[in-house]
Order: C-alpha cells, then sequence, then structure tokens
C-alpha cells in the first residue's frame, strides 16, 4: 500500500455504527440532562465571568455583544454537523472520529492531535480565570495568599507561580479518575449553580444599567498603551476571535458518546440544547455588564463582580465570587473530560501507545489520560498568563468547525442513503456558514499564534510518520 493511500485510509461508517451498543470500554450511565449539563458546564464559564469583561475593555466596547454573537453563528452552524454526526456515529472521539470515517486517517489524527492540545489550554485558560475569582472571594473575606502565589510571571509585581489554578486542573483530574457518573452528578449540581449565579447578574444588574454607558456603541479605533489598534470594528472582530472559545463546549459532550445511555437520541438533542441556553446568557450578559460599568474598567481578573462592587452591592458581588469558583470547576470538568476520551480513542486505534487505552479496573475511566493531561494544564495554568493561553486555543477548535462542516457536505454526496438521527438543516448552506465564520476568525489571530500552532502541528505530523501509522489498528487489518 503507497504512502498516501495509508493517510487517506478511513474507518467505515457502517461498521461504526455497527459497533454501537457493542463496545464495552466505558459504562453507559449518562442521560439526556446529564449530557445538556456537561454541553452547558463547558460553555458557561470564563466566557461570562471574565472575558466579556476584558474584551470588552481592550477590544470591543459595549459591542463585545456583537462580538458574542458573530462567533455564536459560527458555533451554531458548527453545532447542527456535529449534531448530525453525534447521532450517526455515536463513538467516543469527536471531531477526530468523524474525520477518521470522512476524511481519512491523516486528517483524523492531524483534528484529534490538534484537539488534545486545544481542550488541555482550555483547560489551564479556564483553571486561571477560576483563580481571579477564588483570590477575589477571598479577599473579600478578608484572607490573603502570598504574593508569588497569586499569579504567573508578568501577571503582576511579585508573581511567580499560579499555585490555586494548578491545584484546581490536579483536582479535576482526581474527580475524573472515579466513576463517570459520580463526577456527572457533581458536575449537574455545579451547572445549577452557575446557571443560577448567571440570572442573578442579569436579574439584579438589569435594575442598575446606565444606558451612557453603551454610548459609544463601538467606540472609535485608536492606538492603545500596548501599541496595538484596538476598537471599531475590527476591534469586534478581534473580540470575537478570543471570545470564540467561550461559545462552543458542546462538543465535549459528544466525546461521551460511549457513556451515554441513548446516544443516537441524546446527542443531537444535547448539543443543540446546551448551545441555545447558553448563548441566551451570553447575549444577555454582555449587554447588562457593560450597561452597569463603564468598559474601561472591566479589564480586570473578576470583572463581573468587580463591576458590582462598584455599585456597591457587595452581597451580589460575593455571590457572584462564590458561584463562579463553583461554576468553573464544570467547564474543566468538561474540557478535561474531552480531552481525555480523545486521547483514549486515538491510543485505542493505535495512533498513540495503546498503553494509555486502558480504563481503570474499578473504576471504568481512562485513568492514564486523565493523569497525564491533569499534570501538564497543571504546569500551564500554573506558569503562563491567561490571554496568551486563550489566544492558542481558538485555533484549534476552529480548525475542528471547518473538518465537521466540511464533512458533514462531503457525506451527503458520498452516501446520501445513511440513516440520520438528525440531519443539519439547509446543507449546504449551513455548513458554508460555518467554514466561512471561522475562516474568517482564524484570520484575525495574532501571527504568534499561527506559529505555535504549526510547530504543534508540524509535531503531530513527525509523531504519525514515525509511530502513528505504522501501529494504527487498520494497518494491521490490512496486513
Amino acid at each position: 500500500m503507497s504512502l498516501l493511500s495509508k493517510m487517506l485510509r478511513h474507518k467505515s461508517i457502517e461498521q461504526l455504527q455497527g459497533e454501537v451498543g457493542k463496545r464495552s470500554d466505558f459504562r453507559r450511565v449518562l442521560g439526556l440532562w446529564q449530557l445538556t449539563a456537561i454541553g452547558i458546564g463547558g460553555i458557561i464559564g470564563v466566557g461570562v465571568f471574565v472575558l466579556a469583561g476584558q474584551q470588552a475593555a481592550l477590544n470591543a466596547g459595549p459591542a463585545v455583544i456583537i462580538s458574542f454573537l458573530i462567533a455564536g453563528i459560527a458555533s451554531a452552524a458548527a453545532a447542527l454537523c456535529y449534531a448530525e454526526f453525534a447521532g450517526m456515529i455515536p463513538v467516543t472521539g469527536s471531531a477526530y472520529t468523524y474525520g477518521y470515517a470522512v476524511l481519512g486517517e491523516l486528517a483524523a489524527w492531524l483534528i484529534g492531535w490538534d484537539l488534545l492540545l486545544e481542550y488541555a489550554l482550555i483547560v489551564a485558560v479556564v483553571a486561571i480565570g477560576w483563580s481571579g475569582y477564588v483570590q477575589s472571594a477571598l479577599t473579600g473575606m478578608d484572607i490573603a495568599i502570598p504574593v508569588w502565589a497569586q499569579g504567573a510571571i508578568g501577571t503582576g509585581k511579585g508573581h511567580v507561580f499560579n499555585v490555586i489554578a494548578s491545584l484546581v486542573t490536579l483536582g479535576v483530574s482526581a474527580l475524573l479518575i472515579f466513576r463517570t457518573e459520580w463526577g456527572a452528578r457533581f458536575n449537574t449540581l455545579v451547572v445549577a449553580i452557575k446557571v443560577a449565579a448567571v440570572a442573578l447578574v442579569i436579574g439584579i444588574g438589569v435594575f442598575y444599567v446606565n444606558p451612557a454607558n453603551w454610548v459609544p456603541f463601538i467606540p472609535a479605533r485608536a492606538v492603545g498603551t500596548d501599541g496595538a489598534m484596538h476598537f471599531g470594528f475590527q476591534g469586534v472582530g478581534a473580540a470575537a476571535a478570543v471570545v470564540f472559545f467561550a461559545v462552543f463546549g458542546y462538543d465535549t459532550l459528544t466525546t461521551a458518546a460511549e457513556e451515554s445511555k441513548n446516544p443516537q437520541r441524546d446527542l443531537p438533542r444535547a448539543v443543540l440544547l446546551s448551545l441555545g441556553i447558553s448563548m441566551a446568557m451570553y447575549l444577555a450578559v454582555s449587554l447588562v455588564l457593560t450597561g452597569i460599568a463603564h468598559y474601561t474598567t472591566l479589564n480586570t481578573a473578576a470583572p463581573v463582580a468587580d463591576a458590582f462592587q462598584g455599585l456597591g452591592l457587595h452581597w451580589v458581588a460575593l455571590t457572584v465570587s462564590v458561584s463562579a469558583v463553583f461554576g468553573l470547576i464544570s467547564v474543566l470538568f468538561a474540557f478535561m473530560l474531552g480531552a481525555t476520551r480523545i486521547w483514549f480513542a486515538l491510543s485505542r486505534d493505535g495512533l498513540l501507545p495503546g498503553w494509555f487505552a486502558k480504563v481503570h479496573p474499578r473504576y471504568g475511566t481512562p485513568h492514564r489520560p486523565t493523569v497525564s493531561i491533569g499534570v501538564f494544564t497543571a504546569l500551564v495554568a500554573g506558569l503562563l498568563p491567561i490571554e496568551e493561553v486563550a489566544k492558542l486555543v481558538n485555533i484549534g477548535v476552529l480548525s475542528a468547525f471547518i473538518v465537521i462542516c466540511t464533512s458533514v457536505m462531503l457525506l451527503r454526496l458520498r452516501k446520501p442513503e445513511l440513516h440520520r438521527a438528525f440531519r443539519t438543516p439547509w446543507v449546504p448552506w449551513v455548513p458554508l456558514i460555518g467554514i466561512a465564520f471561522s475562516i474568517w476568525l482564524l484570520s484575525e489571530l495574532p501571527a504568534i499564534t499561527w506559529k505555535v500552532f504549526l510547530i504543534w502541528v508540524s509535531l503531530g505530523m513527525v509523531i504519525y510518520l514515525v509511530y502513528g501509522m505504522r501501529h494504527s489498528k487498520l494497518e494491521r487489518t490490512e496486513q
């Protein structure tokens, strides 16, 4: 078999569908609302509690709501495509598995390798944001931690390592090692607390909105203190490229396909439910936050809590901080679950060492990838600033969205007769919208992000050519 043929070999969709219900690597314990909670848990988090305020101050002004709307349109188009695949191929691995079935092994490997890094970095971003709210809550209770432990180098005078961010990633990885249903029940409780906190922000904040804070809605373009151009519609686009990582997360629930009780029915529903609920909350919070505080005051570690402090509503600020402390844990849970399941899928297919494709004999979870991801994210969260990590996240997920949207169109042409539990409407227009918005948002990312991405992809190519291609399970079946 030629090198090109090996790179293009793919799994049969009919075979994958035939295996649904037969695989026994995981225990099927997740219902519709637990899956939806994982999706909401993955979407609602740093975007509401941190990035909405920061991007309003740095790039978009009150028009940050437009940034979320732009990112949401791209995400919604991709979500409809994810829903079709989730109902058709309910196998763990998400975009990696879908790409394997349609585009071939090399494309699948690259997207899986890519998402492995991106999901891990999302965990680190959220952990850093979580740390900011913990510190805000501790300050409100007159509890201080050493200056060196408050953040990474460059985030403040005397800062060395973000201890709180590092510890929470290790704690979530420990939770994920135990039975999936235990973690899912805890996650559902945490999501309920988080949704209640967002409702509180909207319900109380709407009575303190000052429309003057929305003028100008899109501030004029100007050079900031960092030498970069801010505001104007270009600033709105730049903010959309950053906050985009806050409007996906539903894809994490598709990585738990083999742990779902009824995946072909529940996965598509959970994808659409989680995104719809979350987007409504994002748009409302963006409008309220920039209405109760001038956008120039929102570039803080805990902008929502600080905005209510500025209104003299200390009890609301403390409630938001405490809720964010609990609520952001669900984001960590969702994306760490996603990262570990993708790692497991890559290893089960032979593209990474099979040693990682072993579940815990007692708890039935992929404990080896979970420990590895936990240690890696603990180091990243402790050593890097939040904005630099956030920029690195989006490029991989946008690439995955392009793959998914393209795959839906290709599969409609190749196999129109396949049974689809959910069908993406208005094909090819919806996938094309997802692709167009994703390409535009990719163009808004800074050059350093592209450089790091290309380095990671190049490393992935080397690993695939040296190890993955030779050890792939498809390689063994073809010999």
